[in-house]
């Protein structure tokens, strides 16, 4: 087991909780609860697709259901081997600036900051970010803070990565010091998954909270884009992390993709929406997962995401019915509306291109799609 950004047990910790030791685990032979004989083909898995996670995540699983949800999302699984998909669907190197420095929308820089994530989602769409030989994302971010200092039409950044949060404190606070010097950056926000993988690492680190806190009482507002997938992630520990983030001044909004097998349900999507209100986090987009290559078994076509998502809205509260259903295509932020005699209705929410702002265009209702290029759609939307 991997020992990273690890707190020692019985160090000081908030309120003097001691601190909590987690396990990293970055070879499936270490789980003892997989079938033996299923171990050399998920071996072969994880030597293209890297294998991490925790012992605290590990826990949430039920090894006696073999479709157990967050075992599906976190395990290899033989099916990632199947063929189809691209390593970069969004295309994000053609709106690569500067090195590990992003530029898609106007007002909008993604600084990829990190490499490594506490623990790998299966369904990944940067899985390339892990893969030998990758330079997408840059520990010295110097060459996109220049870019976006140079930019003053960016007002807010979003670090990712990777998870911004696996980098230590002290490395943070620098990141977070040279950004908030660019007067014209209003919006930090922040792409994380702690708070459902490793919710200690914001419960048990009061200077990570300080610092957030300090930041929040400058001329900048923090955003936490938090990543549960699923309602059992949020647990006793992800909800006080939760609250831990919102003390220091954080706005908590949450984003994930629909996945068969994991959360392609109206109940799941329902509870989960749901839960996270309850404890303030707004539920903000639900992606159409992106066709990246390994992904075939986490396809749901829109035309059951419509379905699915219109259905847990039933159920919903007003302030749960936050999100959009959207997909993030090389074009643009394009928000799936609905359906409506044999066509799809689609808007652009954010666009690459200007000519495209705001444009709401249809598509001929396809069972089968689950991406826009699946679909005949308006031939003048931009690039092919």
């Amino acid at each position: 087991m991997e020992r990273e950004f690890e707190y020692d047990v019985g160090s000081p910790g908030i309120a003097g909780k001691a601190r909590t030791a987690v396990k990293y685990v970055s070879d499936v032979s270490s789980l003892n609860k997989l079938p033996p004989d299923k171990i050399p083909a998920l071996k072969m898995v994880q030597e293209i697709y890297p294998f991490r996670a925790n012992d605290y995540y590990l826990s949430l699983i039920d090894w006696s259901d073999r479709r157990d949800p967050i075992r599906r999302r976190i395990v290899p699984c033989e099916a990632e081997m199947l063929q189809g998909g691209h390593l970069d669907p969004s295309d994000e190197k053609s709106i690569t600036v500067a090195p590990g420095c992003e530029h898609k929308y106007a007002n909008t820089a993604v600084l990829l900051c990190n490499d490594i994530c506490g623990g790998f989602c299966r369904f990944c769409f940067r899985k390339r970010l892990f893969q030998h030989g990758n330079d997408d994302s840059r520990r010295d971010i110097s060459p996109g803070l220049a870019y976006i200092s140079e930019h003053p039409e960016i007002d807010n950044v979003l670090l990712s990565g990777g998870d911004p949060l696996l980098l230590s404190t002290p490395r943070l606070e620098g990141i977070l010091s040279r950004i908030t010097a660019i007067q014209h950056v209003q919006i930090i926000r922040i792409g994380t998954k702690m708070p459902a993988f490793n919710p200690f690492r914001i419960t048990d680190d009061p200077e990570l909270l300080d610092l957030l806190n300090e930041v929040n009482g400058a001329n900048c507002q923090i955003y936490m884009m938090v990543h549960f997938n699923h309602p059992r992630e949020v647990t006793e520990e992800a909800v006080e992390a939760i609250w831990r983030l919102r003390e220091a001044g954080c706005r908590v909004h949450n984003q994930t993709p629909l996945l068969a097998g994991i959360n392609d349900d109206p109940d799941v999507i329902r509870e989960l929406a749901n839960r996270l209100s309850y404890v303030g986090v707004t539920p903000y987009y639900i992606f159409q997962n992106r066709p990246v290559i390994g992904n075939a078994a986490f396809k749901v076509p829109i035309m059951k995401g419509i379905e699915i998502i219109e259905r847990a809205k039933e159920g919903m509260s007003g302030l749960a019915k936050t999100l959009r259903y959207a997909m993030s295509h090389k074009l643009g932020k394009i928000e799936i509306l609905g359906v409506e005699c044999g066509r799809i209705y689609m808007k652009f929410h954010q666009c690459r291109f200007a000519e495209n702002a705001g444009r709401l265009f249809s598509c001929p209702a396809d069972e089968t799609g689950c991406w826009l290029d699946d679909f005949e759609r308006p031939p003048d939307l931009g690039i092919s």
